[in-house]
């Protein structure tokens, strides 16, 4: 491997976002940055992206892949299971993370490799974003930064321990981010965390999911789950002692109770 342009292996999920799947390819086609492959994985779209598979045939460093229904395939854990895929398939030192309705500024793997091959101590990197999301989170002052994953790069090895040391309760938080996930293991665990404050990636930001719409059952669900998650991790007791933590706690069972 070469240590000052390693591969680069950029990848990206797909799931009915056909429209911009192209737009986000050619972003990353056009990186100023060249060593770079770029895998993406269609997670069962209603809607056919063949059209798209020839366009890009010709060029080596596009591959495609769909879901096959690998073992590890858990509905809950659409976006985490489509990166691992990838991640399993892929050959680069260095892993960027894109949502086929995002894309890169040019500079975007430049800049990321370049902070990597002057920081050993930097594994994980998440970038700004182009939309209005504030990044620190509104919980709670003590979380870290986080990012969607389209702003999120980390080397190979820091992914591999990331697995090793969660797999085993990886089915225990299917509704919290996989970027938030990897967020906290960086910052508290692994303390390889490094937040980028330049804006290389343009964020579609459509709004909330309706399945995670605010204050309803998988909304509280999710917030709770993520303080758990949190502490899991870190065995930092501040996580499960805070009022928010508890409100939250309080509010999902109640609504269990109800629903049940």
């Amino acid at each position: 491997m070469n240590k000052r342009n390693p591969l680069v292996s950029i990848l990206i999920i797909n799931y009915n976002n056909t429209k911009y799947l192209e737009r986000s390819i050619n972003s990353c086609l056009n990186q100023s940055y060249k060593n770079i492959e770029i895998l993406v994985y269609d997670d069962k779209s209603t809607e056919t992206i063949t059209k798209i598979e020839k366009k890009f045939k010709k060029i080596k460093s596009v591959k495609f892949y769909k879901n096959k229904n690998e073992k590890f395939n858990i509905p809950a854990l659409d976006a985490s299971n489509s990166y691992r895929s990838l991640f399993n398939k892929s050959k680069g030192q260095i892993i960027c993370l894109l949502d086929s309705d995002d894309f890169f500024r040019t500079n975007k793997v430049n800049k990321i490799t370049k902070i990597f091959n002057l920081n050993k101590k930097i594994s994980f990197i998440q970038n700004i974003n182009t939309s209005n999301i504030n990044f620190k989170n509104s919980i709670i002052s003590f979380w870290p930064y986080f990012a969607p994953e389209s702003c999120i790069s980390f080397k190979r090895s820091f992914f591999i321990k990331f697995q090793k040391d969660t797999d085993k309760f990886k089915y225990k938080f299917t509704e919290v981010w996989l970027g938030f996930r990897l967020a906290v293991y960086s910052y508290y665990k692994d303390r390889s965390f490094y937040h980028l404050n330049e804006k290389l990636t343009f964020y579609e930001n459509f709004g909330q999911s309706t399945k995670y719409k605010k204050f309803n059952n998988l909304w509280w669900k999710r917030r709770k789950d993520s303080f758990v998650y949190a502490h899991t991790i870190t065995k930092k007791l501040i996580f499960l002692v805070n009022f928010d933590y508890l409100i939250s706690s309080l509010i999902n069972r109640t609504l269990s109770l109800l629903k049940s």
